[in-house]
């Protein structure tokens, strides 16, 4: 078993010195291309290597056997758009502005009408590859906010293929407009017209786009002999999920399992592309998932936390433990599997209000209950002593915290995607409502 800090690291190439993959050298004249796979809600259960009994998962998992699995890799939030601003800022949430001070609980994301997004002053991963002369591209999700200002382009990536929010959808663009799909810096269309999502039968083919548009960046850059940042942020796993019609009907997991096969097919496929291009020995990979699997979505639409408790918007292991698995050939050594039993809910604990537990926290000991089953008495020695232990931690970074200004609290309809560059000349643009902006609800 692997334990690795969050994913809230700054720069992937030092999560290898982070983690302990020991003495890897890096020569000045050929700095490694980096390739980050994020995927949208999908589960620490969901990999055969981590004990998912159908096994439909055969190029992770072979990915895992070449590299290194970390069994213990923990998201800085359980909820979307607050993990991917701590994956790419390598800051928590509060330190880079994504969360709330309208609710006690901090969770917030990037819904269409949010108004805000990541700040001009978060330096995120591309602007520091950029440095050294990395070309960088993100395929799929941003979600870190849809308006000027804060799109990917103007934070470091060279290119983009992909949308600025969740496709949620459809939408009959009066009351709300359709997501728009981007290229670049403008729109080339909207999820649900030209780029299709059928909610019928969850056919699209959007995760096959991802993949041609990654290959393609991987084998210009290659030609080039350019270092490049890949971020390949495919979301199929997200609610509504969906899948190419090659994959729909192939799994035994419904259209979740899918969806799940198509993605662990693009994974295969990239790998195997890296090695036929002969430089898989000098690019490092790194796969993990956004948030624990969305499991208020319904069994059809969501994934499997394993053993873990609760899933994606909670605290518990199931929202914030990880998938992960890091990627290397010659440089990373092989990695190891484990298996664990369904968990269950735990009654006064798993509740569905707020609640504060800051005085008093709920202390669980997950080598003995990595299920989260049974909170620590707190009248007895062992509560204590961890407390103890606990309390200083806590107190120190309250101590250095100097947290950002709020980016997740006000929304407008105003600010949806009703008109975003390019539009005019797709004759796209829609007609806004007059502003009328509103503190957002977050029930997270």
């Amino acid at each position: 078993e692997v334990a690795c800090p969050a994913n809230h690291g700054i720069g992937l190439l030092l999560l290898a010195l982070i983690c302990g993959f020991g003495a890897v050298k890096i020569q000045d004249e050929a700095p490694p291309n980096i390739i980050l796979l994020l995927m949208d809600d999908m589960g620490w259960g969901d990999l055969g290597v981590l004990g998912q009994p159908s096994k439909e998962t055969p190029n992770l998992d072979r990915m895992a056997a070449q590299g290194m699995l970390f069994s213990n890799f923990y998201t800085a939030n359980p909820l979307c758009s607050p993990s991917r601003a701590a994956l790419l800022t390598g800051r928590l949430p509060v330190r880079n502005g994504f969360y709330t001070t309208n609710g006690h609980a901090r969770n917030a994301y990037t819904p269409q009408e949010i108004v805000a997004g990541i700040t001009k002053d978060e330096v995120l991963l591309p602007a520091i590859l950029k440095k050294k002369n990395y070309a960088s591209k993100i395929v799929g999700k941003w979600h870190l906010g849809h308006r000027k200002g804060h799109l990917p382009l103007e934070h470091g990536f060279d290119k983009w293929f992909g949308s600025p929010n969740c496709h949620f959808g459809p939408y009959n663009n009066s009351d709300r407009p359709n997501i728009p799909v981007y290229h670049n810096s403008e729109m080339v269309g909207r999820y649900y017209e030209e780029f299709v999502i059928n909610r019928k039968t969850g056919e699209s083919n959007l995760t096959h786009m991802y993949l041609q548009e990654g290959i393609d960046f991987i084998l210009n850059q290659a030609k080039a002999h350019q270092p490049f940042f890949l971020y390949w942020a495919a979301d199929a796993t997200h609610a509504p999920v969906y899948a190419s019609k090659r994959f729909l009907g192939k799994s035994q997991r419904g259209r979740y399992g899918d969806a799940v096969m198509e993605l662990d097919d693009s994974v295969g496929q990239i790998l195997a592309f890296l090695e036929s291009l002969g430089i898989s020995n000098n690019t490092f990979v790194f796969f993990t998932s956004d948030n624990g699997a969305a499991v208020m979505s319904g069994p059809d639409e969501s994934g499997s936390n394993g053993p873990f408790l609760c899933g994606k918007e909670t605290t518990f292991e199931g929202g914030m433990r990880e998938p992960a698995i890091a990627w290397w050939p010659g440089q990373i050594p092989a990695g190891v599997g484990i298996n664990f039993c369904p968990g269950e809910e735990v009654p006064g604990v798993t509740t569905h209000i707020q609640k504060e537990h800051t005085m008093q926290p709920l202390i669980f000991h997950l080598g003995r209950d990595p299920g989260e089953k049974y909170p620590i008495s707190v009248l007895t020695e062992e509560y204590q002593t961890v407390l103890k232990l606990i309390s200083p931690v806590v107190e120190q970074h309250k101590s250095t915290l100097v947290p950002s200004v709020p980016q997740l609290n006000m929304c407008d309809l105003a600010v949806m995607n009703w008109a975003p560059p390019g539009c005019e000349k797709l004759g796209k643009c829609l007609k806004p409502p007059k502003p009328n902006p509103w503190k957002c609800e977050w029930p997270h």
